[in-house]
């Protein structure tokens, strides 16, 4: 038996699509969400996965569809192959029924998974590059040096804290954080 399933990111988006290219397989039961893949519940392809059995076919239109993160899709498909199910992505080419499409599926993600770790090697790489020239990562901070000291003096003159932000244009807290009551007299 075929068992489809689609995903859409959102409420507004259409599965005809993907129901299309899943009945044109022949799939005889199809299951489907409508949320982001970030989410880690989603009942439909609970569902999907409740009623396969040894045999069965899990049918999606595209990898994309099941998941975001590679290692949880190798780890969903090699769950698949444990319990004797097979599993076929329509638009990728992926049909793991055969010797060859096993190994098309594994060569893929090791490919994907090779590419992530080089993402990670040329970002950490670049940040050592900016951080050996002085550059800083994260977001610019709102007091500068001349900004504290005009709140130390404003606040030396007994100006209330609240003009004191509202005239350097930073919140409270962040006043406090800078200029501590206890470093005031």
């Amino acid at each position: 038996m075929l068992i489809g399933y689609a995903r859409v990111s959102s409420e507004d988006q259409n599965l005809d699509l993907q129901f299309d290219a899943l009945k044109k397989a022949g799939c005889s039961r199809m299951f489907s969400d409508k949320l982001s893949g970030i989410h880690k519940m989603r009942p439909g392809l609970d569902d999907a996965l409740s009623h396969l059995r040894s045999s069965d076919t899990f049918v999606i239109w595209k990898l994309d569809r099941l998941g975001r993160n590679l290692k949880g899709l190798i780890d969903l498909v090699g769950k698949l192959e444990e319990d004797g199910i097979h599993f076929q992505s329509i638009t990728d080419g992926i049909d793991t029924t055969s010797p060859a499409g096993r190994f098309f599926f594994h060569v893929m993600a090791s490919l994907a998974q090779m590419e992530r770790e080089l993402l990670i090697e040329r970002t950490k790489a670049g940040l050592m590059a900016a951080k050996k020239r002085g550059r800083v990562g994260g977001r610019r901070r709102t007091m500068t040096p001349s900004k504290v000291e005009a709140a130390k003096k404003l606040l030396a003159e007994r100006m209330p804290p609240r003009e004191v932000a509202q005239n350097l244009g930073v919140s409270i807290p962040t006043l406090y954080r800078w200029c501590p009551a206890s470093e005031r007299a």
